[in-house]
């Protein structure tokens, strides 16, 4: 019984991924959202309260996902350099297989929906600069790799590098991949940080 609750609940979820994808700016209804999974509106409250709720289901997959990989990452390498370009990589990647998952995390799919399930998704590159920011002064005190500015400055600009491949690929209907020219795109990320390419 709870194995058919959790695959219908997975099933919702989805779907509710598949809608975003196909239709980014599109408004996701409930009813729209029963149809395509097959089952009535009232079926898919009994495993989600809210909207709210399945959004919030999709962005603690995303954090699971993500920030679980992360920590393998910052335990296997010591180079403070390495850690960093195989964290963003990770996350263009990531990105990359999960297009309507991108559309909640960069909050167009949010429009119009509660500010606080808006400031939970945000949440998700707060996390990572951090994350970030915490690479880049364990890298000064470790290896003497001291960023050209501050760690809070130099995890700001990873961020951007970071952030806006992944806006432009929901911008572009999911045509222009994150990860494309990866290695020289982060060979200028890596100059811009720490005055010298990775």
């Amino acid at each position: 019984m709870t194995e058919q609750k959790i695959s219908r609940r997975e099933a919702i979820l989805h779907a509710l991924v598949e809608l975003l994808e196909k239709d980014p700016g599109a408004r996701i209804t409930t009813a729209g959202l029963a149809k395509s999974v097959g089952v009535t509106e009232a079926a898919l409250y009994r495993h989600f309260p809210s909207k709210r709720k399945m959004f919030e289901a999709l962005i603690e997959f995303a954090e699971e996902a993500v920030f679980s990989r992360c920590q393998v990452i910052l335990q296997e390498q010591e180079d403070v350099r390495v850690r960093l370009q195989q964290l963003v990589h990770l996350v263009l990647v990531f990105a990359e297989r999960n297009p309507g998952l991108c559309t909640v995390l960069t909050g167009d799919a949010l429009m119009g929906e509660n500010e606080a399930l808006r400031k939970r998704a945000s949440q998700f590159f707060e996390r990572l600069e951090t994350q970030v920011r915490q690479a880049l002064k364990e890298g000064e005190i470790r290896q003497g790799l001291r960023p050209r500015t501050s760690s809070a400055r130099g995890a700001d600009f990873v961020l951007v590098f970071m952030e806006g491949r992944v806006q432009r690929y929901v911008r572009s209907s999911f045509s222009r991949l994150p990860s494309n020219d990866f290695e020289e795109a982060w060979g200028l990320v890596s100059e811009a940080v720490w005055g010298v390419q990775s």
